[in-house]
């Protein structure tokens, strides 16, 4: 059960803190002077105790009976030293293994360091100290950037505005299909900053051949993200995200439903406002309306929507949303006649976005060159980073915030198929 080579079990008791207390020594009977090589004798043992992964719902402690050895060389300049062995390097408090396990427990468990250090019986500064060490190993290893075929990129704010100025955060998404087209999205990386230099100097620090490996690159309707894009990863086919399209769309009917209430009650919504009562109905598709719900919005525009702006504004938004809800031949043809219709509308909230559509012509067309890329999975690669934050209560330090949220959503953690 104890499960560790070169090393045997001689007690086992419960102490007084409840705390399982293991007695161990090793199987070593002989060793070489590690500066000379003569061989040397036994001077004694001292105990050294190490905190081990918790075992039977315990914390595990492990008093490690250490050889001392003498070398008995009258010239050599070593005269005692002790016994090493890979269960823990030397000055540790906490075994390898239970570095391990800490470290696992924090990719794939929703846990914090505070309750970690409380299973291993020590200090959160003594658990965070080793955790931080392989944690740096981890994310260094350099196959954890290897295949990446499409990548995705968004911001993050990742502490309040009162903190400082740096409060927004550029992360990188891995959402490259395996070869069963599964998606396993997994972070590659954040660094300070929300723009399109922090971007692009991530994307010159990776290694060689990344970027000529990348062949999709997934944003949202940011120009300094999509300059990044070109200067870096020219080989890579741009795609604007669908979901930022949408969104685009609808913050263009709200904001027609609000300047037609304020054009014709000179007021904010209020409760009983016809256009007020249907605002949550205005984002909604078509097809997901009852009949009670249609027949609601329909008043709602004949009793507040003399001009029929607001009208005219979510058959716009419809339309926007049918070209990710047809056949791709057909979706495409619906983007082409959007883009080309939108900046001549009379409503110049339509006629703007028309305009921005224009100007990213390329990459909304692009989604139908690669089969519906998304950035659908860093935004729950979001998710997840502001679940690691809640757990934590806030993060003060960038370097914490980016190791945590590098382990959380690794792609590592295994789920029950």
């Amino acid at each position: 059960m104890f499960d560790v080579p070169g090393m045997h079990v001689l007690d086992v008791i419960v102490d007084d803190q409840q705390r399982l207390v293991v007695t161990v020594e090793s199987d070593q009977v002989e060793h070489g002077c590690p500066s000379c090589g003569v061989l040397a004798v036994g001077h004694g043992r001292r105990c050294r105790v190490l905190h081990d992964a918790p075992s039977l719902g315990r914390v595990t402690v492990l008093r490690w009976l250490i050889r001392v050895w003498r070398c008995l060389e009258p010239g050599c300049a070593t005269s005692t030293f002790t016994e090493q062995h890979p269960i823990a390097p030397p000055r540790a408090v906490l075994t390898v293994r239970a570095v391990r396990w800490a470290t696992d427990a924090l990719s794939h468990d929703d846990t914090t360091v505070s309750a970690l250090a409380r299973h291993l019986g020590v200090a959160w500064h003594t658990a965070w100290t080793a955790i931080e060490a392989e944690a740096k190993a981890r994310v260094a290893q350099p196959e954890r950037l290897a295949g990446v075929k499409t990548l995705g990129v968004d911001e993050h704010i990742w502490r309040p505005s009162r903190m400082g100025t740096d409060r927004a955060v550029t992360i990188m998404v891995d959402l490259t299909l395996d070869q069963d087209g599964c998606l396993h999205t997994r972070l590659l990386d954040a660094v300070v900053g929300r723009s399109g230099t922090a971007y692009k100097t991530w994307l010159k620090n990776q290694p060689d051949g990344f970027s000529a490996n990348v062949e999709q690159a997934v944003l949202d309707p940011f120009r300094g993200y999509a300059n990044a894009i070109r200067d870096e990863l020219p080989d890579a086919v741009p795609v604007l995200d669908a979901f930022h399209v949408v969104r685009l769309g609808t913050q263009v009917v709200d904001e027609v439903r609000r300047r037609v209430q304020q054009d014709t009650l000179g007021h904010r919504g209020h409760k009983n406002d016809p256009l007020y009562q249907i605002r949550g109905l205005l984002r909604h598709g078509v097809e997901h309306l009852s009949e009670r719900q249609q027949a609601k919005l329909t008043h709602g525009l004949e009793a507040g929507d003399p001009d029929g702006e607001v009208d005219l504004a979510w058959q716009c938004y419809q339309q926007l949303r049918s070209i990710y809800h047809t056949a791709a031949a057909q979706g495409r043809r619906i983007a082409e006649k959007v883009i080309a219709s939108f900046p001549t509308c009379p409503i110049p909230e339509i006629a703007r976005l028309g305009r921005t559509l224009k100007a990213w012509r390329q990459q909304v067309l692009a989604y139908f060159d690669t089969h519906g890329v998304s950035n659908g999975g860093t935004e729950a690669i979001n998710l997840i980073i502001e679940k690691v934050r809640r757990l934590a209560h806030g993060f003060k330090e960038f370097d914490h915030y980016r190791l945590r949220i590098l382990l959380a959503a690794s792609g590592h953690r295994p789920y029950r198929t």
